[in-house]
């Protein structure tokens, strides 16, 4: 099988001290004993980015640009990069109207377009309510990985 992982959860994996740490740690090692397959979107390394950069005081990771630079490779050699294809924002469209997708939603939308994209089934999230309303693909919690 085949899993997008979340943005929220490569977050966690590269913080350490967080206490969510263990779950996405343990997760990500079990279903590679497994021989799953682990992989990761441009969309992930963008919001990742996002957050690695921002201040502490406004809820980022306060990493330096080179610290950042570092931390995307790292994330590149732990995950597959699936890139995005030319029919992402095709699909992406046919989601938003399907699904009514409204404000940040169409975040959650573009990474299930890109999931039917790559014909991945599964995204190992700690939100697995975000994607409850596609049908097309299944919410994995990472606590639930055995």
């Amino acid at each position: 099988m085949i899993y997008l992982v979340d943005t929220n959860i490569i977050l966690r994996l590269r913080q350490i001290n967080n206490p969510m740490n263990s779950d996405p740690v343990n997760a990500v090692q079990t279903l590679k004993k497994r021989s799953e397959k682990l992989c990761i979107v441009p969309q992930n390394l963008v919001e990742f980015w996002v957050v690695a950069t921002r201040p502490i005081k406004v809820n980022g990771l306060g990493l330096s640009f080179e610290e950042a630079i570092i931390e995307i490779e790292d994330i590149k050699q732990i995950f597959d990069l699936y890139q995005d294809t030319s029919g992402l924002y095709t699909e992406w469209e046919r989601l938003i109207k399907k699904y009514q997708v409204i404000g940040k939603q169409a975040h959650d939308t573009r990474l299930v377009a890109a999931m039917i994209t790559h014909k991945i089934d599964y995204i190992l999230t700690f939100n697995t309510d975000d994607f409850l309303r596609y049908s097309e693909i299944t919410p994995i919690d990472p606590r639930t990985i055995q």
